[in-house]
């Protein structure tokens, strides 16, 4: 029987699947039922060459990856996270970090959380430090190996916390069909998983409909420069390694769109060094509410006025990377902002004011990306 080779395109196995199921069906004299059965008990063989993506990304996470070293991208494997979120964790789960950014939310105490892809729990564990013994972390991810880590760790991680009782679950599951009930979800954060996702449309439409009206999500992800040829989102490698599995950048924020996320903002934006065939992927946080909001910033005269009273954050609170609030200074905003500002948990620390009559189109220019190396900034609010 012929072995999967990594890198290969699943296309090439695919074929070759066909060719020897034919084989042996004419050489055995196989009857159609025959040969059907003789594919039905070779599922691990099938799932392997024949549209087994998701099976090969688990195995990649549960077999073949065991320390963030073990990674051969740069992709996944870069995440600046907060030392002191760290340091509570064990050795053990900080060494499987593959992640692309730190989509931490702020003001998340006594709220639940929702990790999708929480892999060994780096990101469930900081979280379970924000949302406090009060607050609640869920983590779901679909390999056991992961699970497994996350789950024998959960006990000295809440010593080293100082927490009586866990305030972190982890479930099996796949993100793209969240046993979870409507509304019932504070924030759901996921770091470099949803590129790995073969039904992206499905995720945002289960992120829009765990979410609590109001309520948001924080994903660091990798997006293309372009779309993706074909052959080479079916390399099992690339794809795992978070490379060619990912969405061009206009497709992914339209897909956020259709499941009724308008106005995603972006929190942070690098340039990720690997460059696949001339295409180039981007590292991006992004942020955005369950709030029905504009398609496009419009302008309603309004001013938003921060009143610096953010625990620790009393000069200046950035919301996105278009719109960094001064303390007690008057700031223009569209309507979009506004009402962001005024239906979320965001609403104590602000002060809108009144619409007064619809002025056409917000402003939201230069909206120039600026390239500095690696880094890339982005000024523009939508």
């Amino acid at each position: 029987m012929a072995q999967a080779l990594p890198g290969l395109p699943l296309l090439y196995y695919r074929l070759l699947l066909c060719v020897e199921i034919t084989r042996l069906a004419f050489r055995q004299n196989f009857s159609p039922p025959a040969a059907t059965l003789w594919y039905n008990l070779n599922p691990k063989f099938i799932n392997c060459l024949a549209g087994g993506m998701k099976e090969s990304v688990q195995d990649f996470y549960g077999n073949q990856v065991q320390k963030t070293e073990d990674l051969d991208f740069d992709a996944c494997c870069i995440a600046d996270y907060d030392p002191g979120l760290l340091e509570p964790l064990t050795d053990e789960v900080k060494s499987r970090q593959y992640g692309c950014g730190s989509p931490i939310p702020d003001l998340i105490s006594g709220l639940t959380a929702l990790d999708l892809g929480c892999g060994a729990g780096t990101d469930v564990f900081i979280a379970a430090q924000l949302v406090g013994p009060a607050g609640k972390v869920i983590g779901i991810d679909y390999t056991d190996a992961q699970l497994e880590v996350a789950r024998r760790n959960v006990a000295p991680i809440m010593e080293n916390l100082g927490y009586d009782r866990p305030n972190v679950n982890f479930m099996k599951g796949e993100i793209e069909a969240i046993d979870l009930p409507d509304n019932s979800i504070d924030c759901v954060i996921s770091n470099c998983v949803i590129n790995l996702s073969t039904d992206k449309a499905a995720v945002f439409q289960e992120i829009h409909r765990v979410l609590k009206p109001g309520g948001e999500f924080l994903i660091a992800d990798i997006v293309a420069d372009r779309r993706i040829p074909h052959k080479l989102r079916e390399n099992e490698k690339l794809y795992s390694e978070c490379l060619t599995g990912a969405d061009y950048e206009g497709d992914f924020t339209r897909r956020m769109a259709k499941a009724g996320f308008n106005d995603v903002r972006q929190t942070s934006r690098r340039r990720v060094k690997d460059v696949i065939e001339s295409i180039r992927f981007i590292s991006i946080t992004y942020r955005g509410f369950k709030i029905e909001l504009e398609e496009h910033c419009e302008d309603f005269g309004q001013v938003a006025v921060y009143k610096g009273t953010i625990p620790e954050k009393p000069d200046f609170y950035s919301l996105d990377m278009g719109h960094l609030f001064t303390s007690g200074l008057a700031q223009r905003i569209c309507k979009n902002t506004a009402d962001i500002l005024k239906q979320s948990r965001l609403a104590p620390y602000f002060h809108i004011s009144d619409e007064i009559s619809h002025l056409g189109r917000f402003d939201c220019s230069p909206g120039a990306t600026a390239d500095a190396g690696d880094e890339e900034t982005t000024v523009a609010c939508c």
